[in-house]
């Protein structure tokens, strides 16, 4: 008897779940009719898209710029799933809540499909012809890395929720992105351009393309511990960033927690707070005559420290740590480990040093910045009036430079290579440089207008 009632009660609640399912799925919309092209349209290019059994195929031609399969309907808040296939030697991706500018280019997210295995990017989101950068590369998430396979169909999903933007490939978290910069427009299938003969006539694949606009929320995954949250919001902590220790440094408002590198307060010239960002003004390229370095009130030892910022044509500062206000007192900046900033195609310094160990994102002078998780490619650029991030973590003796989420640099600085970098650099005349337990952060003026903003820190 009561085998025979715990059965009832399983079939019970089950029979209670079944409306429910039916309504989640009855939600989905099928984006393509599986005949024609009806709903889309051809933007920038000239791919032309041909529709088989329901799969969506371009052909890679020469001699046209990357062409995209439109949605004429705009969206904002979904969940899509679809199924890819390309061929090796392909990049592609699909675009959401994209736009199309005054000079008919295609611009927005786009969910990136990477068929380079030492890359392997695939469900990243690159930012296509607005910034020109990945807002979240798997460089943040190694275990997403593994998650695409090439030869084979892939199932993509995409979150694209208020100012969240996840992304899964075969069930694998990819992407944990904070942004806000679109929130509605069409969805794009990308054919991307090619400059090689080889690669004419190789085919991208899409089916089983779904969309959900409604019921949204019950219909969330969860999010996975390995899938880093990158927060790109303006002066805004999340849930998962406060749980894990980060504050801001700078409060966006006020010099509160910031000094003169060589005053007791904070200098009356040569910066200014302007829209929650700092900035330091121009006098002429000199190094510390405006208003000179400033440095936080505090000393730091073992941090991870992320700062936005953005050059001025020409310009040079930096990001300095470890620093020991007492070591210079006289002319020029005050002494520390620098995370440099520089417009290396306009300031001569970028050709100074020893093999462009004074370019941006580099231990200045000490060791050379390079693209260290996109293996033959040169490091990406860093463009004036466009914001980048530089984030550098210091853990006991181990210290990387990240320039845009991409690893720059990593050193032991206790090492004797280290030691012996700096026996061969201007920072040779300071004992025990770098060697510290702790010191100041600060921010240089070199005489050129930088802007700084969005400066968090969380200690270990």
């Amino acid at each position: 008897m009561k085998n025979l009632i715990r059965q009832f009660l399983i079939i019970s609640q089950f029979l209670l779940l079944i409306p429910f399912a039916s309504f989640s799925q009855s939600n989905w919309i099928e984006l393509f009719n599986g005949k024609d092209l009806k709903g889309w349209e051809i933007k920038q290019g000239k791919v032309e898209f041909s529709i088989q059994n329901g799969v969506v195929t371009g052909t890679s031609i020469l001699n046209s710029p990357s062409t995209y399969l439109c949605t004429k309907k705009y969206y904002d808040d979904f969940i899509l799933e679809y199924e890819i296939y390309a061929d090796v030697g392909l990049n592609s991706g699909v675009q959401f809540r994209s736009l199309l500018s005054d000079k008919g280019q295609v611009y927005g997210y786009q969910c990136e499909l990477d068929t380079d295995e030492k890359r392997a990017w695939t469900g990243g989101i690159y930012d296509q012809s607005r910034r020109d950068l990945f807002l979240y590369p798997l460089s943040r998430n190694e275990k997403g890395k593994n998650a695409f396979n090439n030869g084979v169909w892939n199932k993509i999903r995409i979150e694209a929720i208020g100012n969240t933007i996840r992304t899964w490939v075969n069930g694998i978290q990819c992407s944990n992105l904070i942004d806000d910069s679109s929130s509605n427009g069409f969805i794009a299938l990308q054919v991307h351009n090619i400059g090689k003969k080889s690669l004419v006539g190789k085919e991208i694949k899409w089916k089983n393309m779904r969309i959900l606009t409604e019921n949204i929320e019950k219909n969330r995954w969860p999010i996975e511990s390995y899938a880093t949250e990158i927060n790109n919001i303006d002066n805004f902590l999340s849930e998962d960033q406060i749980s894990k220790g980060w504050r801001f440094l700078w409060d966006g408002i006020s010099t509160k927690g910031w000094r003169g590198a060589k005053l007791k307060t904070f200098p009356s010239k040569g910066w200014i707070i302007k829209d929650n960002t700092l900035i330091v003004l121009s006098s002429g390229g000199l190094e510390s005559k405006g208003g000179g370095d400033i440095v936080t009130e505090k000393k730091f030892s073992n941090f991870e420290l992320e700062v936005d910022f953005k050059i001025t044509k020409g310009a040079n500062s930096g990001i300095k740590y470890f620093v020991d206000t007492e070591l210079n007192k006289g002319e020029g900046s005050s002494i520390g480990l620098e995370f440099q900033i520089l417009d290396d195609k306009n300031h001569p310094d970028a050709k100074k040093g020893v093999l462009g160990n004074r370019t941006v994102g580099s231990l200045y002078d000490l060791i050379t910045a390079e693209n260290l998780q996109e293996v033959g490619r040169k490091k990406r650029n860093v463009k004036p009036n466009t914001w980048h991030r530089a984030r550098i973590t210091v853990n006991g003796s181990h210290v990387e430079h990240w320039l845009d989420n991409l690893k720059m640099l990593e050193f032991n600085r206790h090492s004797q290579v280290f030691k012996s970098l700096v026996n061969y650099s201007k920072y040779r005349k300071w004992s025990g440089f770098g060697q510290g337990k702790s010191g100041y952060i600060l921010l240089q003026d070199h005489g050129n207008e930088v802007y700084f903003k969005n400066i968090k820190i969380r200690e270990y």
